[in-house]
Parts: structure tokens; sequence; C-alpha cells
């Protein structure tokens, strides 16, 4: 089964052989059918071109098919090379002859038929999906830079703001590739699997390092750093989670996702939640040997704001988001 111009207005031709290799048959999808010639219907049927036009005529004279219903005039290239306009029939038609002639050929076409036209409106449903998933991209890309240049070129927003800007931007470029991959179309290829492992005992010394720097600074600390009901642990347990001998987080980058998006969100700590949440994300960052070279301060700064405002439904844009940014 060979299919050819799949995309040209849902058009396309699929190549029909019986089993024997005897007959090879170019038959054209449209409409959601199979057409086929008279030429190619006494082809298929063996049988004299009388006979099959007998039929034919018969089929359409007592009503069982309506003819203008089930035939299509189609622009036809010729053996000698001129191209005409020849009336072909679709899949009812071919059924009907196949039930006249009894013919087992007709049995097996009409089954050939069946699961190429599946296949046909499965790949122009993806085709047409994906043309669409495309110009959406294309708008959503043209509304985040029109958005950001006028906000920018007006001065409607602050160095905060801009740093934001700049993260939803480089989101909107990246959004086909997590689309692709989302529909496994796409190997991510970046994505690294991770060995390494922050412990509980490496994440509470550095929190305490930071916070000796922070109150070097004359800042009230008193809550910093207070972990609740062992809320720390309980993260980095769930990072560490396995479902039959494999991570759940597998790659370096998902996990460094997820450990900023829980710390963050879950408030395992009295005070200093995207504090502490930025540092051991770089941490890990560091640790897990990532690419460092998208996530400045302000960026960072920027990134834990949006997901800190972030609603819990929006959880796997945030994860997508922070991966993006690492790739």
């Amino acid at each position: 089964m060979v299919f050819t111009n799949p995309q040209k207005d849902q058009q396309a031709i699929a190549i029909y052989q019986t089993d024997n290799g005897s007959l090879a048959v170019d038959v054209r999808i449209e409409g959601e059918t199979i057409w086929l010639s008279l030429n190619q219907i006494v082809a298929l049927f063996e049988r004299d071109k009388s006979v099959i036009s007998k039929h034919l005529k018969n089929i359409f004279k007592t009503e069982e098919l309506k003819e203008d219903s089930v035939v299509a005039n189609f622009a036809t290239t010729a053996a000698d090379g001129k191209t005409y306009q020849v009336n072909h029939y679709n899949l009812d038609v071919i059924i009907s002859i196949g039930y006249r002639v009894n013919s087992k050929r007709g049995t097996q076409f009409r089954q050939w038929a069946s699961q190429v036209l599946k296949e046909h409106m499965i790949r122009g449903y993806s085709i047409n999906q994906a043309q669409i998933n495309q110009e959406s991209i294309k708008h959503l890309q043209q509304t985040v830079t029109l958005l950001s240049d006028t906000l920018m070129q007006h001065q409607l927003v602050d160095k905060m703001g801009s740093n934001v800007l700049s993260i939803i931007q480089e989101y909107a470029k990246t959004w086909d590739l997590l689309l692709r991959y989302d529909e496994n179309r796409f190997d991510v290829q970046t994505q690294n699997i991770c060995r390494t492992h922050l412990s509980y005992n490496t994440a509470i010394e550095a929190i305490s390092t930071l916070k000796q720097k922070l109150q070097q600074d004359n800042q009230n600390l008193t809550l910093f750093g207070q972990e609740r009901e062992q809320g720390l642990q309980a993260i980095l347990g769930n990072l560490d989670q396995t479902f039959d001998g494999k991570r759940l987080y597998s790659s370096c980058e998902e996990r460094a996702a997820h450990l900023l998006y829980f710390i963050i969100k879950d408030h395992p700590f009295t005070d200093g939640n995207k504090r502490i949440a930025s540092l051991l994300f770089l941490i890990q960052l560091k640790q897990d040997e990532l690419s460092l070279q998208k996530i400045n301060d302000n960026c960072l700064t920027a990134l834990t704001l949006l997901i800190a405002q972030s609603h819990p439904h929006q959880k796997d844009t945030m994860i997508r988001l922070i991966m993006s940014l690492l790739h």
C-alpha cells in the first residue's frame, strides 16, 4: 500500500495490488471514499466492459444508488499523454458490482479499501492538526513579540517586567519543540539522564550558609529556613520516587524543574521559600553540570515570581517553561 500527495486537498493515490501481483491499480481517494474509472473496475473484476456497463446501468435504473452521488468526473492522463475528463465510481458502486459478479476479488478489495480509508482519514487528521498547531505557534510568537515590543517602546514595564517578557518570548520560541515532544514526534536529545542526588543534609547546610550570609546584611531572619513538618525531606523524597525500578523524574532538567516548583508552591519553610528554592535549584543545576547560560539572576527572580503567581492547574506549563530554559 502506497500513499502519494496526501496533503493536496485531502486527495491521495493508493496502490491496490493482488496477492499474486497480477494486478496493480492506482486508486484515487477523495471525499472520504475511493474512486475507480470504468476501465479500472473492468480490470479489477476481470469482466468484459459490456458486462460492467450493464451492471452500472441496472444499479442506477433500480435506484439502488443515486448516480449523481456516486459518480464524479476527474481529469485523467491517458496513455497518449493527453488529459481527459473521465467518470469515476465510488466504493459503494464498486461493492455493488462486486456482489453482482460474485467475485472474491470484490470482497478482498472491499476489505482493503476499508483499511486504506481508515488510514487515510487518520493521516488527513494528523496533517490538519499539524497545520493548525503550526499556525497557532506562529500566531503566538507574533502576538508575544508585538506585546513585548509595545510595552518596551512605551516604557510600560520596569526591569522585572522586562525579564518576565523575555522568559515568555523564549518559551514561545520553544513551544513547537515541546509540542512535538508531547506528541512523541520529537525526542528531546538535550535532556540528560540524572545520576546525581541532592541530599537532605547538603540542602540544609546550604540553607544555613545562606541564612548566615543574609544575617550579615542585618536582615531579620528569625523564621527564615525553618522547615515545616519535614516538608523539604518530603519533596526530596518525591523527586527520588521510582516505579517499576525506574525513576519518575529521570532527567536532570525534569528533576531540577520539579525541585524549584515544589519548594515554591508547597511552602516547606515558614519563611524564605522562593529564595531557598532558587538556591537549591542552582545547586542542583551545578551538581548536574547543566548550563546556566539562560538562568541569570534577573531571569531566576522573574521565573520564581511566575511560578508563585501561577495556578495549580498550570503546573505542567510551568514545568515545561523551566525545562525549555534549560535546553
